[in-house]
């Protein structure tokens, strides 16, 4: 992430203002905000999907081709639909059958919680949410690598899954 700030700075310095989109593993909260004071019009975190990074993609030609592609004084309007087609995208594609806000609590919750992670069970009560659809949002998170999935041994019957929200290593 420093090269991407030591790149912007150089950059900038030479008189040169380009977009940049950075594609790294850094989540540290500081490091976001200060690479985007150099220029950073896209922040996209590993790992991603394909569908995640045609998302940031095409966000920022539809932002080019408001902004850029006019040769008319722009409005207020004007610039406001240009920034939201940047910003607009929470993550990427939320994939069908799966609500922003929703996925959103779920990620919430996991960031808040113990070492050991939380269950289906435990989601789908503490956000109100049937424990089928609690865990297919759960799954879609492991799937991106986002969360870590355990097993929990020491009930009968079928081990439960539990759920760790990764903070570092992506």
């Amino acid at each position: 992430m420093l090269a991407i700030a030591f790149a912007a700075t150089g950059l900038r310095a030479r008189g040169s203002v380009v977009d940049i989109i950075a594609v790294t593993s850094a989540r540290d909260v500081k490091l976001v905000r200060s690479v985007m004071a150099y220029g950073v019009v896209q922040y996209l975190l590993k790992p991603f999907t394909f569908a995640a990074f045609r998302d940031k993609l095409e966000r920022y030609a539809d932002y080019r081709e408001q902004l850029l592609g006019s040769d008319r004084s722009a409005a207020q309007q004007d610039v406001d639909r240009a920034l939201g087609a940047l910003r607009s995208s929470a993550g990427g594609p939320v994939p069908k059958g799966l609500s922003g806000d929703t996925l959103t609590a779920v990620v919430d919750r996991l960031r808040g919680e113990s070492p050991a992670g939380l269950s289906a069970n435990e989601v789908s009560a503490e956000l109100g949410i049937a424990r089928v659809t609690a865990r297919r949002y759960l799954e879609h998170l492991a799937e991106r690598g986002l969360v870590e999935r355990k097993s929990r041994y020491g009930r009968a019957g079928r081990p439960e899954h539990s759920y760790l929200w990764r903070d570092s290593g992506m």
